[in-house]
């Protein structure tokens, strides 16, 4: 069933940049983007059970990463994407690795500052010549090669669609391989996990850098996407955003990092149509709705739902975040 869901949705996928107008397609270019950033965010939330609201920090590291190896030292973005996912694992590694200490609260609290000083950091005036300060860096995305007969939005899409598959894959065995099953251990049974010999300090900062590096290549995407990069891009709410994306589309599956990057990018509009005067309520209870009716996510509810309807009792809804 689920690799019937994956050819479907790549199959539809694949449709969207011939079928959709440009500014939509755009839209569902950020929401690919999104979804990047949210498998990083999976792996180190729903497997690791480490708590980050920070993951905007990371995403405008790897967006300035990009942004200056374009402008400064004329590299082209293609090249200058991998530095910027290179940029949030170093940053996510080295904050991962005091965090270690930290309970749940606590690291969400240094997380939350995170996010609070790094858009600080960029609009300082002794980093301003870096980065611009408040005004940012403009950046001039290219256009398709070899003269291909496509727009720069259906390009774009196509060049973020293939990204996010190699994340998902990428990620995809890290969860189901030697570390996955490590991480599991330790956020399930962290004393056992250590009596099995499992290093904890090194697959903890490990599963911090490569949710770094996740964001931070979104980040770059991003930056490209938007041929511009500012400091107030992001901020806390970006973080927030992402982490309501992934536990709205099921915090520990590949499946649902897609599903909530639709829902960071669409939910807001949709609340936009029920009430234009008061949006940001109609999206709070939006999301009250969804996490009531599908409170381990939109992709394990619609599984759980799909095997009532087949009458399959094989496998079961995946157990509560300890």
């Amino acid at each position: 069933m689920v690799r019937i869901q994956t050819v479907l949705g790549l199959l539809i996928a694949l449709t969207l940049p011939f079928v959709l107008e440009d500014y939509d397609l755009y839209r569902f270019t950020d929401a690919i983007v999104f979804a990047i950033a949210i498998l990083g965010l999976n792996l180190l939330t729903g497997i690791s059970g480490q708590f980050s609201i920070g993951h905007s920090a990371f995403f405008a590291i790897g967006a300035y990463t990009v942004a200056m190896l374009t402008t400064e030292w004329g590299m082209s973005p293609y090249l200058a994407l991998p530095f910027g996912a290179v940029s949030g694992f170093v940053f996510g590694f080295l904050f991962g690795w005091p965090a270690l200490r930290f309970s749940t609260v606590h690291l969400a609290l240094a997380t939350w500052g995170l996010a609070l000083v790094v858009p600080r950091i960029l609009k300082a005036p002794p980093f301003d010549a870096f980065t611009g300060g408040v005004q940012g860096i403009y950046l001039d995305r290219p256009g398709p090669p070899f003269g291909l007969p496509l727009s720069d939005d259906q390009w774009w899409y196509l060049v973020s669609l293939l990204i996010v598959v190699l994340s998902a894959f990428l990620i995809g065995n890290l969860m189901q391989g030697r570390i996955g099953r490590a991480l599991r251990a330790l956020r399930d049974h962290p004393d056992a996990a250590r009596t099995m010999g499992i290093n904890v300090a090194l697959f903890r900062t490990t599963a911090f850098g490569v949710s770094g590096a996740a964001a931070g290549l979104a980040g770059g995407l991003a930056g490209l996407l938007a041929d511009f990069v500012a400091p107030d891009t992001y901020t806390i709410f970006l973080g927030i955003a992402l982490l309501i994306g992934a536990v709205a589309g099921g915090i520990d599956t590949l499946r649902g990092a897609f599903v909530g990057g639709l829902i960071v990018e669409f939910l807001p509009d949709a609340a936009g149509i029920i009430s234009k005067t008061v949006s940001f309520p109609v999206y709070g209870l939006l999301l009250i709705v969804l996490v009531m009716l599908m409170p381990y996510g939109v992709v394990p509810g619609l599984d759980r739902l799909w095997q009532r309807l087949s009458g399959d009792r094989s496998q079961r809804p995946p157990p509560p975040l300890s």
